[in-house]
This record gives structure tokens, sequence and C-alpha cells, in this order.
């Protein structure tokens, strides 16, 4: 009853606890169905092996409910706070409590006469058996192991607790269960099918964990349908014991879907095995709801719907009334409980399957108040037993008799019709989701009658290309191949359009329908859309459409990065970056979403002398993973320069060995996104014996390659090297508004870096001339040299750096440019005001 509330309440409150998904399904295979198959199975064990338990058994048998419950408890708090070696204990307790109650039914039978059902007892020790390997599979999940082994346990842990602890648990019950729910007798053929039915799916489920872990895929499907020989064996009878005698109430009807849900499951599962050569975890979950759901949860409601009335007792007359309260709607529920899941799978939008999700879990929910129903009625009908007895009413106890079985009669009549009206509402919500176009946020948008197609290819963790441009009420219709060698991929839309999952080499066709705004699609398999598969459908003017007015002055809330180079630091230091992904003003009238470190395009310069020690603290507050390269440290890059995701951090230690301009930058593919995004810096080290000079700025060139204003970088101008803008310090024009100083007769000393991606920069001051050249490391010109030299331009290619000094002669306003003129005329160009 706790978990089942438990659980409830979590369905209503999902969307703002951590690991919803996870929790749910647990807490109905842990929470529900593993505390029902303990209690459940000592039950069934007693019976068939007629043993009897004193008090002492029994209190044994609540102190181990309690350890379950604790070991379900922390496990479900490592879980939701992600603390893997927390879950691992609880998963551990949980394992061994199973082991513990597998051998106490060992004990029992042995000390047991021979029964006629007898091997049932010893298929509930084999299925207890298998919880704890599940389990173990289920521990090591909860490190967030990489693909292909978080499919591949996924599947041995599915299958060990669904097919294996559950499955064999239900199937051995069944035997004799289902004849009864129905108030038949049991198929003469049934005990000899079972006998061979059980053995089978032991070995299904235990060749299907073994291979699947192992990435067996042949070997993986064909224990699957081992398991599923089995279990068409053992439903054979269940099923001509239906021919016989239908199921007419509420327990039989849930438990006949269970069994055609778990079947089904089992077969789509199959088909995913054999269409996926690389089964990952998002295949498995496909597959697991459904299975838990209309499987599992539909399976226990059935049995402690038609058991708990048996088991609580009172006699005929009271098993009877109370059958009727737990009967109650029943053919309603069952029908909306089915309809409402088969809806929700196949339902496209979000909107759809929020509502068919909660009519199907309404109608599951329903079991609770019914079963409190079932006690107050037990209750009033005992005392009105007791009041009959005392006063000897014939009348009043037919009365009861008669109240029961009008109520059933009524169950019957009335329900089926609301049932099939709820299904055809649903149907009708499905038809119309179907049906109507997808259009994004504005809806009021009239379509154009334009259909535009393009073909996506999705290969490296990158959509090619990873937008495209409509107008406002065109159709769109994207066909997506996966090119990738190894890898799965999808995509779906922020609208509910899905490709489904697409292994090597096959494709799909996606009508986006008639697209109104801005829409963003995205590959769903953990981890790809933080590693930038993204894909963007735009509709308003992109940066090159639009313009730039460069001759106009930043917007009124930007401030112009400070250029003066700061003091050199020496011994040793820390500092932080903090991973921030903001909206920056790029050029006039124009913003970006820019991923930065401390929250502006171009990090932090960080100036520091030679054989200086620096710890640098890399917090990751972005939403997708990133990381960093300093080219001024000499150290291997295989655990400092790691992407890390959101929420990580890590510690980069280096030392300031040799003296430069040295950048340093976001390392994540693609790379190129990362940095034209913002993600880069300078370190300055200065040469040894470096003189003091009047002034010393440092300025840093970036291309800029926009899509649309304030959205994100445009990957296909960057794979075509086509820049919109170049900014100087990060952004386009900042230093003709606000420019640097000096004054006649000062030696100005220009740091420049080229910060790319992809070009260099010949970094040029109009009106002067360089007296000195450092570059990469070396001086290349000195004032007064022997041959009375000098310098027009500092020529860089892209991760190049290095910096030029020169006194002015006169005042006036100097102009300093990249003097590939195209560069300049996009933003690469600021003033030097000298008085």
């Amino acid at each position: 009853m706790f978990w089942m509330v438990a659980l409830i309440v979590l369905v209503i409150v999902h969307r703002w606890v951590p690991q919803a998904r996870w929790l749910m399904v647990h807490m109905a295979t842990l929470g529900i169905a593993a505390n029902s198959i303990m209690i459940w199975g000592q039950h069934f064990s007693d019976s068939v092996l007629r043993t009897r338990h004193d008090e002492a058994a029994r209190d044994l048998h609540v102190r181990r409910l309690w350890v379950l419950n604790l070991g379900i408890l922390v496990t479900v708090v490592g879980m939701v706070g992600a603390w893997p070696v927390v879950a691992t204990v609880g998963a551990t307790v949980v394992g061994l409590t199973f082991t513990w109650y597998a051998l106490s039914l060992v004990t029992q039978a042995r000390k047991a006469l021979p029964s006629r059902f007898g091997h049932v007892a010893r298929w509930y020790t084999a299925a207890a058996l298998l919880l704890p390997l599940g389990a173990a599979a289920g521990a090591v999940m909860s490190f967030s192991m990489p693909e292909p082994w978080q499919g591949r346990l996924m599947v041995a842990h599915v299958v060990l607790n669904v097919l294996g602890f559950v499955g064999l648990t239900a199937t051995a019950t069944l035997l004799t269960l289902w004849p009864t729910m129905l108030r038949t007798p049991m198929e003469p053929w049934s005990e000899k099918v079972h006998r061979i039915a059980l053995p089978l799916m032991l070995v299904g489920v235990l060749g299907t964990a073994g291979a699947a872990t192992m990435g067996w895929r042949w070997a993986t499907a064909a224990a699957l349908l081992v398991w599923l020989a089995g279990f068409g064996c053992a439903i054979s009878t269940a099923v001509a014991t239906t021919v016989r005698k239908p199921p007419r109430d509420f327990p039989t009807w849930s438990v006949g879907m269970a069994i055609v849900w778990i079947a089904g499951c089992v077969i789509w599962l199959l088909a995913q095995v054999l269409s996926n050569p690389l089964l990952d975890a998002e295949h498995v979950k496909q597959v697991t709801a459904p299975l838990v759901v209309g499987g599992l949860v539909q399976l226990v409601l059935g049995a402690m719907s038609y058991l708990m009335p048996v088991v609580m007792g009172g006699g005929p007359r009271m098993t009877r009334a109370t059958n009727a309260v737990m009967n109650r709607a029943g053919a309603l529920r069952v029908t909306v409980a089915n309809a409402g899941l088969v809806a929700f799978l196949l339902a496209e939008t979000s909107w759809a399957k929020v509502v068919t999700s909660l009519l199907a879990f309404a109608a599951l929910a329903s079991f609770v108040p019914v079963m409190i129903a079932m006690v107050r009625t037990m209750r009033r009908v005992r005392l009105q037993q007791a009041e009959a007895a005392a006063k000897d009413l014939p009348a009043a106890r037919k009365g009861l008799e008669d109240q029961a079985a009008e109520a059933v009669e009524q169950s019957r009549r009335d329900v089926l019709g609301a049932g099939v009206g709820l299904v055809g509402v649903a149907a009708a919500w499905y038809l119309l989701d179907r049906d109507a176009p997808h259009t994004t946020h504005q809806a009021d948008v009239p379509p154009t009658g334009n259909t535009v197609e393009v073909a996506v290819a999705a290969v490296g963790m990158r959509f090619e290309p990873d937008h495209v441009q409509i107008a406002p009420g065109d159709r769109l219709v994207v066909t997506l191949t996966n090119h990738d060698p190894t890898q799965v991929h999808d995509l779906r839309f922020e609208n509910g359009v899905d490709s489904g999952r697409l292994g090597p080499g096959q494709s799909a066709s996606l009508d986006v329908g008639v697209v109104g705004a801005p829409l963003e699609g995205w590959c769903t398999i953990v981890g790809h859309r933080a590693m930038g598969m993204v894909f963007h459908v735009r509709t308003d003017a992109t940066a090159a459409e639009q313009g730039f007015d460069l001759d106009a002055a930043p917007g009124a809330g930007f401030v112009t990065r400070d250029a003066v180079l700061p003091e050199a630091r020496s011994g040793s230091f820390e500092l932080d970056l903090v991973v921030q992904e903001v909206e920056q003003e790029v050029a006039p009238g124009w913003t970006q979403t820019a991923m930065t470190y401390n929250g502006r395009i171009m990090g932090p310069p960080i100036v520091a002398a030679l054989d200086t020690q620096i710890m640098a603290h890399l917090t990751n507050n972005g939403t997708m993973g990133h990381s960093i390269d300093f080219h001024a440290g000499d150290v291997s890059p295989d655990e400092v320069m790691r992407t890390i995701p959101p929420g990580e951090s890590l510690d980069y230690a280096f030392t300031t060995k040799r003296s430069g301009i040295w950048l340093y930058h976001c390392s994540t593919m693609p790379m190129t996104a990362h940095v034209a995004a913002g993600m880069y810096g300078a370190v300055v080290v200065p040469p040894r014996g470096l003189a003091a000079v009047d002034r010393e700025y440092l300025l840093v060139q970036q291309e800029a390659y926009l899509g649309p204003n304030g959205g994100e970088v445009d990957m296909a101008k960057i794979e075509a090297e086509t820049p919109d803008l170049v900014l100087w310090n990060g952004h386009a024009n900042q230093y003709v508004h606000d420019p640097l100083t000096a004054r006649v007769g000062e030696r100005v000393r220009l740091w420049v870096l080229a910060a790319g991606p992809s070009r260099g920069t010949s970094f040029h001051v109009v009106g002067g001339q360089f007296d000195t050249v450092f570059k990469e490391g070396e001086w290349l010109l000195r004032p007064h040299n022997t041959h009375g030299g000098g310098a027009q331009a500092l020529d860089l290619a892209p991760a190049q750096g290095g910096f030029v000094e020169l006194v002015f002669s006169e005042p006036g306003t100097y102009t300093f440019v990249n003097h590939s003129f195209v560069e300049a005329e996009r933003g690469a160009r600021g003033i030097i005001k000298v008085s």
C-alpha cells in the first residue's frame, strides 16, 4: 500500500523529481512487485507444500520484509541523489534479502511431505535467486557505463528481473491460480506442459542475460526465442482454459491483458535486438515502460484483486460481497488502462502523450480507493452477518447475497458501455493528434503552400547540415540518414516529430509539418545532444541577410572589454574558470548565444612569468559537455583535457616553461563550434628580460559564424569558412567607439593572438611602423637593429601569437586592422587615439 501511494504521488509530481522515470519503474518493480512476490510467494508455497508456520517463523518473515524495504529505500535514495555507491549498497541488501527468502523456501521444501504441486515452490526459489543477478546488473548501471555496455546491461537487468524473477514466479503461480480465478478445473495436461515450459523460460532468461552482456546479438535473440517458447507453452494451458470459461470480471481481465502485454513486449524486444546491431539503453527503455505498466503492474493488480477478498476470509457470502466491490467498474478500468497505454505508445505530440498516459494512470490508480472500499465493505458485511446470526434472519443473509450478485451484474452490464465510450475518446484524440499538422509556437501563421525538403546526415556526433532556413508557414520534410558506421542516432523535434532509432545506414523521413517559428531538434541518445547533435529550423533573417551597421555604436548595455594587459603573476597561483552559456552582443544590434569562460566571449587573460605554476579549476555550468586546452601547458591531454558533463569540474595544473602568447580554448567536438561561440582566451608569458613599456594592450582575433539574431553559431558557415564578422576581444567594433589611447613619444606594446577557429591575421597599424616584433617565442626584430629595419605587419596563422612595439611621433587617430581587408570590413579594426 505504501509503495502504491508513493507511486501515485510521484506520477503527479514527477516533473520536479530527479530520475523520475527510473523511480516510477522501480517503485512498480521493487516497491510493488517485489513485496507482492515475497508475501504471496510465501503464501502459495505454504499452500502447495501444505505447511504451517509458528509465530516465530511468521515474525522472521515480517523482519525479512522490513529488510527488503530498507534495501529498496536505500537504492532509491542512491539513484535520486546520483550516489552510485549508495545505490549499490541498497541493491546488495535487496539481492541478499531475496537470497535469504530463497534459502528459507529450500528449507521449507525439504521439511515438507511430497505434494502434487511441490515443484511450484522450487520455481519460486529459482526465480528469487535471479533477482540478485538482476540487482547486480542494475548496480553496475548506476555508475553510468558507456555504450554499448549500458545497453547490454540494461537488457540483462530487465530480462533477469522482469522475465526471470517476475515471469517465472507468475507463470508458476498461474498454473493453479488462473483456473481458480475462472472458477473452473485446470486442464489435465497443464502440469506436464509447465514442467517443460518453466525450464525453457529459465534457460531463456539466463541465456539472454549472458549473451546480451557479452554483446552476442544473435545468441541474445535465440535465447529470447527460447523464453518465448517456454512462455507460449505455459500460457497455452491458460488459453485453453479461457476458451472453455471466458473471463468475466476485473481480476481475470487484468491478468489476461497482462499476459498479452508481456508476450507482446518480449516480441518487441526481440525485434529491437534483431534490427539494431548496437542495442543501446534507449532501445531497451522503449520496451521497459509498457512491459512494466501493461504487464507487471496489471498482473499484480489483477491477482491481488482476486486474492485479497479470498484470503481475508469471512465465508462465501463475504467473499462474494468483497469481490463485487473489487470488480466495480472493472471493464471500464481495464479498457481505459489498456487503451490509454496503446494510445500513449502511438501518440506523436506531447499533449496526446500526457492525456493518454493520465487516462491509463487513473485507471490503474483506481485500485487503491477500490481496495479501501473493499475493506470497508468487509467490515460492514461482517457486522451485518453478526447481527443476522444473532437474530437468525435468513432473509437478511439472502439480501446480502442478492446485493453481491446485483453488484456483479451491474458491473458487467453498465460499465462496458462506458469503457467503449472512453476508448472512442482516446481513439479520436489519437486520430486528431496524428492527422493535425505540427505547427510550432505560432499556430496563427498561415501556410504558404510551399514544402521544403532537406536531406540530413547523422555522422560524427553532428547533423550535416545542422540547420535549414525556411519561410514562416512552409511545410518541412526532413530525410535523415545515419552515416555513422558504429553509432545509433535519431532526430526528435520539439513539436514531437521523431524519426525513431536508426542503425548505421538506415534512413527515415520526418514530416515536421507547417513551421511558424524557429524550431529545434536533437538526437535523444544519452549524451549525444550534449555532444552537439542539434538541428535548427530557422524562420527569421540570418546575419548575412540582415547585414550589420558597424558604424553604429554598441548597444546601451554593452561594456567595452578592457584591452590593457594585466600585470604578470609569478610563483604559483590558482584561478577559476566557470563555463557559462549566455547571450552576448557581438556587433551593434546583434547578439549570439555564446559559450564562455566566466561569462564573456573570450575568457579572462592570464598573465604569468616564466616558471610559474598555475592550477586552473574548470567548472561546467553549461548545458552540454565542455573542456579546456591550455597551449601554455606541457602536459598529457588524456586527463586534464577531457570533456566534462554539466555540473562537473576538473583541475588542470601546468607550468609556464616557455615564453609567448598562448591560446587556451575548449577542445570538445565540434571544436570549431565551441571556439567560434567564444570559448577561447590568452595566456601571456613575457620573455626574460622584457623591458617595461608605457602602455601594453592585448588583442585577440576571432571569426564569428552567426545564426539567427540571439541564436547559436552556424555550423554550415563554419564548414564553408564564411564568417559574418571578425572580432577583436569578442566584439566587432568596440574599439572604434571606445578607442585605445596613447601619447606621443610613448612606447606601446600590442600583444596579438589569432584564436581562429580557422583564420589567422595580418596585424597592421595604419600610419605606424613596428620597430619590435616577437612572434611564437622568438625575436624577429629589435629596436635600433644594425640594419635599420622595421616591420609593417605581424602575420599570424590560427593559434599563433606574438607582440609588436611602436612609438607614435605625431598625435592622431590610428586605425589597427587585419590587413586582409575583407576581414577588416567584417569588424577586425579598431582605433588608437594618440594625443
